[in-house]
């Protein structure tokens, strides 16, 4: 499978072990893309799971450059999207993956602290990232664009306010960028997954865990009404469809919201 060969690109939030960005940087590699992982790196730990990232695409035979990254400081998004310009020469594929589950709890206790944060990550992050990457999109005549939504973007669910405003806010921008950009040859799309096996995913299971429930009863419970085997879906599942919209095999593909979910309902 070599149909990136000769691409570049980038991914934000991918420093997490059971991350879909991780997965995704792995399967772009494969592809053949030269992959520039970056994530928020606050300690060692983080350090070294972003670092791991990338041995492990070297290790495989593929190309790849993990920098450090706060999508909510413009600045070290200038400067990162400038380092990854100088190194591979271009930038033809953008996955805005970082998010945060800060924005979840009853909507009467989210403090102002949760809703900018959610604003900041999931709006003005990857506003500030696509400000930075289209221009090179442009300089090379196209470019896809994968921006992280969820389902929560395309329905309410309780106790998710400020996450679900904010995910929606993801949908629109999407589709303005998709508007906008489409005769520059950028496609832009919105991949909206359900229930996930990663770190976030755990906190899910957390916040509607009820008491005296284990997490496995919690997270089978979630699962109910998930058409596809009543499961959660795996990084790699979500992946896969980040590759395929990347890849030329959605050359006529811009402006979707495309539900990853195994059926699961979006709620109100």
């Amino acid at each position: 499978m070599s149909f990136l060969n000769g691409k570049v690109a980038v991914i934000t939030g991918a420093g997490r072990p059971r991350g879909i960005g991780r997965a995704t940087a792995l399967k772009l590699a494969q592809a053949g893309a030269d992959v520039a992982v970056t994530d928020l790196v606050r300690d060692d730990e983080e350090q070294q799971s972003l670092d791991a990232v990338v041995a492990e695409i070297r290790s495989a035979g593929g190309s790849a450059v993990g920098i450090a990254m706060d999508v909510t400081d413009q600045a070290r998004i200038s400067d990162c999207v400038a380092r990854i310009d100088k190194q591979f020469g271009a930038i033809d594929i953008l996955f805005n993956n970082a998010g945060s589950p800060v924005g979840v709890g009853p909507f009467l206790e989210l403090t102002d602290m949760q809703w900018d944060m959610s604003y900041k990550v999931h709006i003005k992050g990857m506003v500030d990232v696509c400000r930075e990457v289209i221009p090179l999109m442009q300089r090379r005549g196209g470019g896809a664009i994968i921006n992280n939504a969820s389902l929560a973007g395309l329905g309410a669910e309780p106790l998710m306010a400020a996450y679900t405003a904010t995910k929606f806010g993801v949908v629109g921008l999407t589709k303005a960028i998709a508007c906008e950009f489409g005769g520059d040859g950028i496609r832009c799309n919105a991949i909206c997954p359900g229930m996930v096996n990663t770190e976030m995913g755990d906190a899910e299971v957390e916040l509607f865990r009820a008491p005296g429930q284990s997490a496995a009863d919690a997270r089978k419970a979630l699962a109910q009404n998930v058409s596809l085997q009543q499961r959660w879906a795996e990084p790699e599942e979500i992946a896969e469809v980040v590759v395929f919209l990347a890849g030329p095999q959605a050359s006529y593909l811009t402006g979707v919201a495309l539900p990853v979910a195994g059926g699961l309902p979006a709620g109100l």
